[in-house]
């Protein structure tokens, strides 16, 4: 066994041991959802999220891909993919960090100290800095929509970004077809 697999292994028992509800998908061990509960001095107390993680065959020397299932509000989280965009996952990961940090320490730092400067969610940005009272108001919305306790188990396993959209929103162009189909 590699020591890079030997560590993968490490790192998700260590998180498993933790408080953390983690739930395998699949029969690997690189891809689980972990739920995560939102910092109890944040906007987001009281909110849980079923984070997706995928840990890249390079882990720890390349950083774990996150995202959140579950809707929230956010500067710096794509409301439709649920990517997060975090300096340390994406940009600065070293093998000195551990899933554990993720969740005890960055995720919420993240959720803490939003960064309405380099947003993934420009409208919750520009909102954050316009009317701090009306974002607030926007993220506790979300909370209580998005992420209740018991909403958790709900959850599709796995969601695409068309999903999410109405038929009233999404317009496939079949009207427009030109020609005969197919026999």
């Amino acid at each position: 066994m590699s020591s890079p697999s030997k560590r993968r292994e490490m790192d998700l028992m260590k998180l498993m041991m933790s408080d953390y509800r983690v739930e395998m998908i699949n029969d690997g061990i690189q891809e689980f959802y972990v739920d995560f509960k939102g910092p109890s001095e944040s906007l987001y107390n009281g909110g849980v999220w079923r984070i997706r993680v995928e840990l890249p065959d390079a882990y720890p020397y390349k950083s774990p891909s996150i995202g959140f299932v579950n809707k929230i509000y956010h500067p710096n989280v794509d409301e439709m993919s649920g990517s997060v965009c975090l300096d340390v996952i994406n940009q600065t990961w070293s093998p000195m960090f551990d899933l554990v940090n993720v969740f005890e320490v960055f995720l919420p730092q993240l959720l803490l100290y939003p960064n309405p400067s380099d947003p993934l969610n420009g409208e919750a940005a520009a909102l954050m800095m316009r009317d701090r009272t009306a974002y607030e108001q926007r993220v506790k919305e979300y909370c209580e929509k998005y992420a209740k306790p018991e909403d958790i188990e709900a959850l599709p396993e796995d969601k695409s970004s068309d999903e999410e959209l109405s038929e009233d929103e999404y317009e496939s162009g079949d009207d427009a077809v030109v020609g005969d189909p197919d026999p």
